[in-house]
């Protein structure tokens, strides 16, 4: 069974993640994305190349990501599903968006790692 271990492992490696799509840190982060990751940006999916073509290029620059509710479910010991609510402070198209989320992250064990395998932004009504 999951533990609170468990669990914190989860939640930092979705702090780490973040700081590291803000930095532009595609190594870092095609190495946590599943090969078969699906990412889903307001109605938009991308694959897991496509996702790291995005930050690669500055398509999406993440400035800045204001984690105010975090919290994590298990399904067995081999996924995860973390959802943040969060502010997020981005530059899309060139201009500077700042929007509340509900970020759902689902992890999925794989060979004694964890892997993105989701990522999916849910823009709230309320800011």
């Amino acid at each position: 069974m999951p533990t609170l271990k468990s669990e914190q492992e989860i939640i930092s490696l979705s702090r780490e993640k973040w700081r590291w799509m803000s930095e532009r840190k595609v190594d870092l982060l095609a190495a946590l994305f599943h090969e078969q990751a699906v990412f889903v940006h307001m109605g938009g999916t991308m694959s897991k190349d496509q996702e790291l073509d995005v930050i690669r290029s500055g398509g999406i620059q993440y400035k800045d990501v204001d984690i105010q509710e975090t919290s994590v479910r298990f399904i067995g010991a081999t996924t995860a599903i973390l959802l943040n609510k969060i502010r997020l402070v981005a530059v899309v198209g060139g201009n500077e968006v700042a929007n509340p989320f509900m970020v759902t992250e689902v992890y999925v064990q794989q060979s004694g790692a964890w892997k993105l395998a989701s990522l999916s932004f849910t823009r709230l009504l309320t800011p």
